[in-house]
């Protein structure tokens, strides 16, 4: 038997191809055009480069080339966050008496206040 009887399938789809056979040459007001087209709601990348004939990377590569010297929109805002400053570092409540101690407060100036207050009682 030879290779040619073997094959169960006929060929379901034949592809011509007419004209010259060499590369399209695009305008840049063409590209901006189906660059645009692909950006328009609904319509998908590939979708638009079935209608002009072209290859969906190709089409990518357009859309990069197109982004090029433009601003970028940053896809995240800085946030900044103010922490408001604290006031008190240490508050305390001893037999009815209060006491704040800043927070820029030493640890030597917080042990002679609690040493006042420790003889005052």
């Amino acid at each position: 038997m030879s290779e040619l009887t073997l094959m169960s399938e006929p060929a379901r789809r034949i592809e011509i191809f007419t004209g010259a056979g060499r590369r399209r040459r695009w305008s840049d007001a063409e590209k901006a055009a189906i660059v645009a087209e692909s950006y328009s709601g609904g319509a998908t990348v590939c979708a638009v480069a079935r209608r002009h004939g072209l290859t969906p990377q190709q089409l990518f590569t357009w859309r990069r080339q197109a982004r090029i010297g433009r601003e970028e929109v940053p896809a995240f805002v800085p946030v900044v966050v103010e922490v408001p400053p604290v006031t008190w570092g240490i508050e305390l409540d001893i037999d009815g008496a209060a006491m704040r101690i800043g927070a820029s407060a030493t640890p030597s100036m917080i042990e002679a206040v609690l040493r006042a207050l420790k003889a005052a009682r």
